[in-house]
């Protein structure tokens, strides 16, 4: 698959549109059912503290899936992502309020790649600090 972008289109240094995510307890209680994953520290506010956690934290996978939506979203073709992989640095923290928590994500063209592919970097932060590291994609342009 190739995204409707073209390769001419776009250099070293493009930006992608950036996108907040609002996080709040009822988002992780609806990413749990949908993972299976169910520890408590995305959760449980007392377990979290206990096991050195400053609060309820959010599921690294959610994290990740709502930095890649800044690619698939600049691309509207999810099939173009050929790699995506991150490091997780830190913790998204969501406190039990109405606000929950926000997952700040920017990214830009890093890289061109050999058949028209580039490698978009990204930049994840939740309350200032940054959550992701190494956030990567390899994507298939026209």
């Amino acid at each position: 698959m190739a995204a409707g972008i073209a390769f001419a289109d776009v250099e070293v240094g493009t930006e992608l549109p950036s996108a907040s995510f609002p996080v709040t307890r009822a988002t992780l209680v609806r990413y749990a059912g949908a993972s299976g994953d169910f520890n408590p520290i995305h959760w449980n506010e007392r377990f979290a503290v206990e096991v050195g956690l400053p609060d309820v934290i959010a599921h690294g996978m959610f994290t990740m899936a709502e930095a890649g939506r800044v690619v698939t979203d600049w691309l509207g073709d999810p099939g173009a992502v050929v790699e995506y992989g991150v490091r997780f640095t830190r913790p998204v923290v969501v406190p039990n309020d109405d606000e929950g928590a926000v997952i700040e994500v920017s990214g830009k063209v890093a890289a061109l790649l050999d058949d028209k592919r580039v490698r978009v970097d990204l930049t994840a932060t939740s309350a200032g600090q940054k959550v992701l590291g190494m956030a990567r994609a390899v994507v298939q342009l026209a």
